[in-house]
């Protein structure tokens, strides 16, 4: 995979880290130990069937653990630096040929910034859901949620393209979102 693919794939599967942090490291566990994904050397890891079966169970565990509406507020918590640091190793994880230096800086703004961005997106629904609804409608938000996690990591491993384009998106949205919530305080 070049570099700029790799980036691509990286960006994507790390925005998805945003959604849920364990879903694109389990659909990539999975897809190297396919082989349809190769990864960076030393992070082969990945695909190790071990390291598949605890990424599955961590998955289930972070799914079943937005279903709960307090607890999903206090996950959000833990889970914007734990987005952050994933979304890094991710886009990190794709990145061959490079210098160390030049790989973790581009991991991390790229790759740390897009789970980021993502997770507080997530972050900001989820709060508006339990202020408006007092927590009634958070499980529809976890499941659209989870869809878009394993939705843009399946496009990230398997059509970079279109996951970096849906990314673009995602950070317009947020931005957007952020500005009409800035501009309504300054109204305030």
């Amino acid at each position: 995979m070049d570099t700029l693919l790799g980036l691509m794939a990286g960006v994507g599967l790390s925005a998805a880290s945003g959604f849920r942090v364990f879903v694109p490291l389990l659909v990539m566990g999975i897809a190297a130990n396919n082989g349809q994904l190769t990864l960076a050397p030393g992070f082969e890891w990945i695909g190790n069937p071990m390291a598949v079966f605890v990424f599955g169970t961590a998955t289930a565990f972070e799914i079943l653990g937005y279903f709960i509406p307090w607890f999903d507020n206090l996950l959000d918590t833990v889970a914007t630096p734990a987005a952050v640091i994933a979304g890094t190793i991710i886009t990190g994880s794709f990145l061959t040929g490079l210098d160390p230096s030049l790989q973790w800086t581009l991991a991390l703004i790229a790759g740390g910034g897009s789970a980021g961005v993502v997770q507080g997106l997530t972050t900001m629904t989820r709060a508006t859901s339990t202020a408006t609804t007092g927590g009634l409608a958070n499980p529809a938000v976890s499941t659209v949620e989870v869809i878009g996690a394993s939705v843009l990591a399946g496009l990230a491993v398997f059509w970079p393209y279109i996951a970096i384009a849906l990314v673009g998106i995602l950070f317009f949205v947020f931005i957007k979102k952020f500005l009409n919530k800035k501009n309504s305080v300054k109204a305030a």
